[in-house]
């Protein structure tokens, strides 16, 4: 056996090897992770008048609202704005108390997007008559449905300032947060 070809292998291997490394990575990374505040606002409510505020928001404007807590609302929507394309928004809202007495709430809200578009597949069959021979006469039919084509993360900030501006008006209307009941002063004892 000769070592010539045996050290040819190794080199074209390491050859390949380092030019496989001189590529560049392919960049899937769509997170930025900024702190602008987008999906965020802090509110002088409690994180139950936050989330009820928010599941008034969303009812007003014609969401159809599957779960509602204390802490947690979501809600969709269902759009066409063309013949053969349906659009569905999935919003959801967490509220999070904030501060010693749970006076202040943070309100997190993301929506979901998704795109659906018509998809038409056609099928025939043929009929063959044996008394006349072999007669063919094709029937065509069509199956349409809906085939989800796009998902994602609405990331328009007027969306959610609008979405925003509808809770602080329904905060308005709900009053300010009630007041945490102090504890009476302790009585000094007797001497």
């Amino acid at each position: 056996m000769q070592p010539f070809p045996i050290v040819l292998a190794l080199a074209s291997c390491l050859v390949l090897a380092g030019c496989a490394g001189l590529r560049k990575p392919h960049n899937t990374t769509y997170e930025t992770f900024q702190s602008d505040d987008t999906h965020a606002r802090q509110y002088d409510a409690t994180d139950a008048q936050a989330c009820e505020a928010a599941r008034r928001a969303l009812l007003s404007q014609g969401y159809l609202v599957g779960t509602a807590r204390t802490d947690f609302v979501n809600g969709r929507k269902n759009f066409q704005p063309e013949r053969e394309t349906h659009v569905e928004i999935d919003l959801r809202v967490v509220c999070a108390r904030e501060g010693d007495q749970g006076e202040t709430a943070v309100v997190f809200v993301s929506a979901l997007q998704d795109r659906y578009t018509l998809k038409k597949s056609s099928s025939s069959a043929s009929l063959g008559v044996g008394a006349i021979g072999s007669l063919s006469l094709p029937f065509s039919a069509s199956d349409d449905s809906m085939v989800k084509v796009a998902s994602e993360t609405i990331a328009d900030g007027s969306f959610y300032e609008r979405f925003f501006a509808l809770i602080d008006r329904y905060l308005e209307r709900a009053g300010p947060p009630p007041v945490a009941a102090s504890a009476p002063p302790a009585l000094a004892a007797p001497r």
